[in-house]
């Protein structure tokens, strides 16, 4: 690095910091981008309501922080006289690159969204029968039901005294493991 030789030692200091975590932000993000993050973030989606939905000291936000605080001072380095002041910007600049990563991770969490399928979604649904339902819990039939868009073929029995045909509407009222306890609509 001998362009840096002739640099005073603010400036040297800014390009010693940008370089590396440039070229390590590049990595970072291209591994990322072909899959090879060794399946671990930052993020844990799993938070509750009015908590962050991350954590704040991360090997991602030191890069994001370090990112913005060193080309804002390469950049601002001939525009700012008053060396404090650049450093407060340069501060400032990095601080917010860490708030905009924060951000745009808040609206990416937003984007999410759970399609896994759970039995117990399924009470007090409508659903079409499928195959004849046994009366009295003597048998099992099969009914078609939508829960979160998409459709299930489950077993199912009823609790009445007549059977529930085929083609026919139904509500489940209870679920029993994975069997659907239903009564004709």
């Amino acid at each position: 690095m001998e362009f840096l030789e002739n640099y005073e030692p603010l400036l040297k200091a800014f390009w010693y910091i940008a370089l590396p975590i440039s070229l390590f932000f590049t990595l970072q993000t291209i591994m990322t981008f072909i899959g090879l993050s060794g399946g671990e973030t930052d993020i844990d989606s799993d938070a509750g309501d009015g908590d962050l939905p991350f954590e704040i000291f991360t090997l991602r936000n030191l890069i994001n922080f370090l990112l913005g605080f060193s080309w804002s001072g390469i950049s601002f380095y001939d525009s700012i006289q008053n060396k404090a002041v650049l450093i407060g910007v340069s501060l400032t600049i990095g601080l917010a690159f860490v708030g905009v990563f924060f951000i745009l991770v808040k609206q990416i969490l937003k984007l999410s969204e759970n399609n896994s399928f759970k039995i117990e979604d399924t009470l007090n649904k409508t659903a079409e029968v499928y195959l004849t339902i046994p009366e009295a819990k003597s048998g099992k039939g099969k009914v078609l039901i939508s829960v979160n868009g998409s459709f299930h073929e489950l077993d199912a029995m009823t609790l009445s005294n007549e059977k529930i045909f085929s083609n026919s509407s139904v509500k489940v009222i209870a679920v029993e493991n994975t069997l659907l306890i239903v009564e004709k609509n």
